[in-house]
């Protein structure tokens, strides 16, 4: 479980395709605070560390990624030399400053807009059909493993739909999303409550 706090910027130094897509990826953290099987969210992503080495300030942690994953994440974004939002899982007793986030991505949206409005930017992204019944204006999302909070939903006439975010500039300079434009594509993953509020609604519906 992770909260969608980005605690550092990592970097994939080499992708190896194997059975399974290998990963390694360097990262400004302690190699004594990563354990082998812990679980670090890679951009929206619970992955699996499988070793890890380096020194405090300087370590790196490899990942194993299945095809599946691969194929329900970013196109591209595994690439060697990729920046990643990096965050390790909650331990007991931490502060939960995001909202709750499992590390399994939902779907791929799309930016439509990048806009500065004072010191921040307004980022609107395009979200597929099946993604606009869960997104709601000052509701959660998690977009490429950033908790967010959604300030305003277009919907639009293919069932699809926009909203729109305000990325300040902490959350643009200890993140990747201060980089993105007008047509990058970012991991998504709803909010696990509009999860269950949907399908309340489904089984209310039948009866």
């Amino acid at each position: 479980m992770f909260t969608g706090i980005v605690t550092a910027i990592g970097t994939i130094a080499a992708a190896e395709q194997r059975g399974d897509l290998r990963l390694r990826i360097t990262a400004p953290l302690d190699p004594a605070r990563i354990d082998i099987g812990a679980s670090i969210a890679c951009s929206g992503v619970c992955l699996t560390v499988v070793e890890r080495g380096g020194e405090p300030g300087a370590a790196w942690f490899d990942v194993d990624l299945s095809g599946e994953t691969v194929s329900r994440t970013v196109p591209g974004m595994w690439n060697a030399g990729a920046q990643l939002n990096l965050e390790p899982s909650l331990r007991l007793g931490d502060e939960l400053g995001g909202h709750i986030v499992t590390g399994h991505v939902d779907s791929v949206g799309e930016v439509v807009k990048v806009a500065q409005s004072g010191d921040s930017w307004q980022v609107a992204i395009r979200a597929r059909a099946e993604m606009a019944p869960f997104i709601a204006e000052k509701g959660s999302i998690t977009v490429n493993g950033v908790s967010l909070t959604v300030n305003d939903v277009r919907d639009r006439t293919d069932g699809a739909c926009d909203f729109l975010l305000n990325i300040i500039p902490h959350t643009a300079a200890v993140t990747t999303l201060g980089a993105l434009a007008v047509g990058d594509r970012v991991n998504l993953e709803i909010d696990v409550l509009a999860r269950y509020l949907k399908r309340m609604q489904s089984l209310a519906a039948m009866r």
